[in-house]
């Protein structure tokens, strides 16, 4: 028998592409779960309109849905609202931190209209993940995905990722 239950542990079991140690849930792209009979429909909003993984997702998500008994799976997309790193469940934040990426702070409600972009270095102070030292400085604004970037703590020396507040 096929349950909303059901449905939600396979969601929840899907991993990010880019991001192996989050699952979907915990990145917070899964924006609904609807089942009827034995059809559901999961409804995501990727990280950015341009997120190339966006298409692995949707065959992740279809591949554990049908193997969790649905026959008919559909995946939407939707953009509105944009994704916020503050979609990221407590959960999803500790996994970073666990694996040594910076998790982004909290920006709060988003503004109606586009989402600014700034090439400026960002203000905030990142905490080192693994000893916990607000000593730390940008390397590269950009990381090896889009949604990190590049920093170094001062006091252990340790280079890290650290994911940008959205």
């Amino acid at each position: 028998m096929v349950t909303c239950s059901r449905a939600r542990d396979a969601v929840a079991s899907v991993a990010d592409p880019e991001m192996p140690m989050l699952t979907l849930t915990d990145l917070g792209v899964v924006r609904g779960i609807e089942v009827a009979h034995d059809a559901v429909t999961v409804t995501i909003t990727p990280t950015y309109s341009g997120c190339p993984a966006v298409e692995v997702m949707r065959e992740d998500l279809r591949a554990a849905l049908r193997a969790a008994g649905f026959a008919r799976v559909e995946v939407r997309t939707v953009f509105a609202p944009p994704w916020s790193t503050d979609w990221i469940s407590e959960e999803g934040r500790r996994k970073l931190a666990d694996n040594g990426i910076a998790p982004p702070e909290r920006v709060g409600s988003p503004r109606p209209g586009p989402v600014p972009l700034t090439l400026t270095v960002p203000s905030a102070t990142v905490r080192c993940p693994r000893c916990g030292s607000p000593a730390t400085e940008e390397l590269s604004r950009f990381g090896p995905t889009a949604c990190t970037a590049l920093r170094r703590c001062t006091a252990c020396r340790e280079p890290f990722e650290h994911m940008k507040e959205l």
